[in-house]
């Protein structure tokens, strides 16, 4: 019993450090625009801006994951939220456009020593049976940090364009503080120091040959489809519609809000009765279906219901995906969760470069082209599933 309230009191921690690591990018979204219009910039920059610091989340995501195999979760995810801080910190106090993509570098790098070893921990603490929920209960943590951080971003641009980011970094700091302080520290079998510190070349060759290698692919191409929504929604809207950035922080935090409501107490019983990849396959396609529709509604409420739809079934893929992904991984939480980490910064890194230029080109494009990969990812994950692994259309069926 006290091992189990450990486990909990663990757990709670690792929400609130994953709320915190998220709320810190969320809190800069409605900012975005206006801010960038400081150093001059529009959407290209924001695309590079972001696949910058998704690029640094893809070098050292696996090496993360795989040092937290070998020493530990708890050193790594303090490192990170430091690290974290400190990015955003700098990003605020930026004066020219190169120090922006250096501040974002260095929050991508925080941001892969915080979220592989906390996907790591949780798997550390939790049962087979209760992966999904707790897996769940870490995404409703990340789905919240979104909700509430473009909702105090856009309040506290008021106090200045830069003041959010100060924010966003010393809250980070005041997380890795309590993680030293309260956070236990995780014990490491001998099958995990003994395993090889491969590069990240490496790595991701060894990927090729995991059972859960199809689950990363997914993982790759859902991240790039959704970063065409994501990277250019504040410039849409701002740009067709003169949408403020408290407009934006309403259309993101409502969206979060109907996330983490379905995490917290929807998605446990969907997977039990539908399964993970159901759960997937299914939303896959409504996010297809209203990344599309997004072009061909006006009016703040249309706007705000079809980005919700997309927000609440995107919330949805990623735990399923990630809980899949660790029943499959065995002894190698951390290497499994370092690689997913990876793959879905390789797609949130081409995601937004490419939808920053398209936006250029033409604002409605990125939304067109996000359609056809999320609905290819679909096909994708609904023909290998038929094809190779019917059994997980089955609940329970590992």
């Amino acid at each position: 019993m006290t091992q189990q309230k450990s486990n909990k009191a663990a757990l709670y921690i690792l929400m609130f450090n994953m709320f915190i690591a998220m709320g810190s990018i969320g809190i800069i979204i409605p900012v975005m625009p206006k801010y960038l219009h400081i150093f001059g910039a529009a959407g290209q920059v924001l695309g590079m801006l972001i696949a910058t610091f998704a690029f640094a989340q893809f070098i050292f995501s696996p090496i993360a994951g795989n040092l937290s195999d070998r020493y530990g979760r708890k050193n790594l995810i303090v490192f990170g939220l430091i690290v974290t801080g400190i990015g955003q910190i700098s990003f605020g106090l930026s004066t020219d456009v190169w120090m922006l993509f250096v501040a974002r570098f260095l929050g991508g790098l925080g941001s892969a020593f915080v979220a592989p070893p906390i996907m790591a921990f949780v798997a550390d603490i939790t049962t087979y049976e209760e992966r999904g929920k707790g897996m769940g209960m870490l995404g409703a943590a990340m789905s919240l940090g979104f909700m509430i951080g473009p909702g105090i971003g856009g309040f506290l641009s008021k106090v200045s364009l830069h003041f959010p980011f100060f924010m966003a970094g010393g809250a980070a700091i005041i997380a890795s503080l309590l993680s030293l302080l309260l956070l236990p520290s995780t014990k490491t079998t001998a099958a995990q120091k003994a395993q090889k510190q491969d590069n990240l070349a490496k790595q991701m060759a060894r990927s090729v040959q995991m059972p859960y290698f199809v689950m990363l692919i997914i993982m790759l191409v859902f991240s790039f489809g959704i970063a065409n929504f994501q990277t250019t929604l504040s410039l849409f809207v701002t740009d067709k519609f003169n949408y403020t950035p408290t407009d934006i922080a309403i259309i993101l935090t409502v969206g979060g809000a109907f996330g983490v409501v379905v995490q917290m107490f929807i998605i446990t019983p969907l997977f039990k009765r539908f399964g993970e990849m159901k759960v997937v396959l299914v939303n896959l396609f409504i996010a297809a279906i209203a990344i599309f529709l997004i072009l061909f509604v006006s009016g703040f409420a249309l706007i705000l219901v079809v980005a919700t739809i997309f927000s609440t079934a995107t919330t949805l893929i990623r735990p399923a995906v990630n809980t899949l992904i660790s029943k499959l991984a065995g002894n190698e939480q951390g290497l499994a969760a370092g690689l997913t980490n990876a793959y879905m910064s390789l797609g949130n890194m081409i995601g937004p470069a490419l939808a920053g230029l398209l936006f250029d080109w033409d604002m409605n494009s990125p939304y067109i082209f996000g359609a056809i990969i999320l609905m290819t990812c679909f096909l994708l994950a609904l023909i290998w599933t038929l094809k190779k692994a019917p059994h997980l259309m089955q609940p329970d069926s590992n």
